[in-house]
């Protein structure tokens, strides 16, 4: 189930969004959810997941060389 909402924008802002809504061939909400699906995805939960895979090395910090109890 979807759920409007209402926004104030700026003048200029409200003629981009008319005019590239036009230009698409699309609604104006279409362009704003897409938007807010896009910023969704691109913030993510996990941004250290980035990073996943680029460290080489034992997982363990006491299985590495140098960091043992022996």
């Amino acid at each position: 189930m979807s759920q409007p909402i209402t926004i104030r924008v700026p003048d200029e802002l409200s003629e981009w969004l008319a005019a590239e809504a036009r230009r698409a061939g699309v609604s104006q909400g279409k362009i704003v959810r897409d938007q807010l699906m896009k910023a969704k995805a691109e913030a993510g939960g996990m941004p250290f997941m980035k990073l996943a895979g680029a460290i080489k090395g034992a997982k363990s910090l006491s299985q590495r060389k140098g960091f043992s109890k022996a």
